[in-house]
């Protein structure tokens, strides 16, 4: 009888704990909500296809973490801060959202920054760029994954400065990421004794490049820099071209630019161009492998933010398991205590600022007969290594920095 009795006790004990595991997880779900952009100019850079990556992260995990399943939605902020925000809110409050991640155009991550703060989740920021995601505007409870408007500008900044190009023009996005890049590089021209001769800045998703490409050529600048993204980087580029910009004595530093755009622009149009990226799909064994599975189901090959969002999801993952709960605060620190080495970073690292620390690489676009393949746009000029391309800790001004 007494047997029976501890029997069933432990089964009691045992049920209990059980379920106490159970109950580390919220709402019976890990649920991750994709933010981006599905039908604008960013849409090429991560949209669907970056849902896409999203959703082959957690097939691959297994579909489920700590007995519970993981859950993937997603909406398109249209570029606009208020809708943005509206739907970062209503997934926090309403449908119980554990991550968000994605969240192109920076105008829109720094308000979801603040709002994911004030919520305590975790908000992953694989594809807007400003630098005052890990500055000004740092918060415990984001990371900043993929690149950033230090990185890029001061990387192509450094390399067009050392290859002569002293004299700077800028055109420029009206935006927070816009400013971010202008900001960076004009620092980098400065430092290194070059000139500044004057800027214009243009509305998001212009079409029409003409007046501002004028007065850029007018400048007698030796660079015009593209302080821009996306669409109005390839529109910007087109231009040029028709303009007999390209290929004159003036040069033109786009100072972000992805394989999409490179893509869209046409290796015509862009050979020659020097670019920053954190990824490559040709740049070795593991890249090419996983990019061939995406390939397969996507039909492309993937960009950076696409490659980003599967890696910062597995990461998050990992860290769930690993913290045997969903719980924010010990999810971010398994994250940040956890190096990240996958197909894309080698021994990777989350600052205390939120930037991940990863090597960078510089490229220069192939030419048309270089090309070898449908894909096949960049040669490697040289690896940054992190700690020279992101912008040193202390002077972020980040709060979250012990001084």
């Amino acid at each position: 009888m007494k047997t029976r009795i501890k029997n069933s006790l432990a089964a009691c004990v045992l049920g209990t704990l059980s379920l106490s595991a159970h109950a580390q997880v919220s709402d019976d779900v890990v649920k991750i909500g994709v933010l981006g952009d599905q039908s604008g100019m960013m849409a090429d850079l991560s949209g669907k296809f970056g849902v896409e990556a999203v959703k082959m992260a957690v097939e691959d995990f297994g579909g489920t973490v700590l007995g519970k399943p993981i859950e993937v939605i997603s909406a398109d902020h249209q570029n606009k801060v208020d809708i943005g925000v509206s739907i970062a809110r209503r997934w926090y409050e309403n449908d119980k959202v554990d991550l968000i991640l994605d969240v192109p155009n920076s105008a829109i991550a720094l308000a979801v920054q603040d709002l994911t703060r004030q919520m305590k989740r975790v908000v992953i920021f694989t594809s807007a760029g400003s630098a005052d995601l890990t500055g000004k505007a740092c918060s415990p409870n984001g990371m900043h994954w993929t690149y950033d408007t230090y990185a890029y500008a001061t990387g192509v900044a450094n390399g067009v400065m050392e290859d002569g190009g002293k004299s700077w023009y800028f055109i420029t996005s009206d935006y927070a990421f816009g400013h971010s890049l202008e900001r960076d590089a004009m620092a980098v021209v400065k430092a290194k004794g070059g000139q500044v001769v004057g800027s214009v800045r243009h509305p998001i998703a212009s079409s029409d490049f003409s007046s501002f490409l004028l007065q850029a050529q007018a400048s007698k600048a030796q660079v015009i820099g593209l302080a821009n993204g996306s669409g109005d980087t390839i529109n910007s580029i087109k231009q040029a071209f028709e303009f007999g910009i390209m290929g004159s004595k003036q040069r033109v530093a786009a100072l972000f630019m992805s394989i999409v755009d490179v893509r869209s622009v046409g290796l015509e149009y862009a050979q020659g161009l020097n670019l920053v990226e954190p990824f490559y799909w040709d740049q070795d064994d593991k890249a090419r492998q996983w990019s061939e599975r995406y390939f397969k189901r996507t039909g492309r090959m993937p960009s950076m933010v696409q490659a980003s969002n599967y890696s910062a999801t597995m990461h998050y993952l990992n860290a769930v398991k690993a913290a045997g709960t969903d719980g924010s605060e010990p999810v971010l620190k398994k994250m940040h205590d956890t190096p990240i080495n996958d197909f894309m970073t080698e021994n990777g690292r989350i600052r205390e600022d939120g930037r991940v620390m990863r090597d960078l690489y510089l490229f220069q676009v192939k030419k048309p007969s270089e090309s070898k393949r449908d894909w096949d746009y960049y040669n490697l000029v040289r690896k940054i290594p992190a700690e020279q391309a992101f912008r040193p800790l202390k002077d972020g001004g980040c709060a979250l920095v012990k001084s």
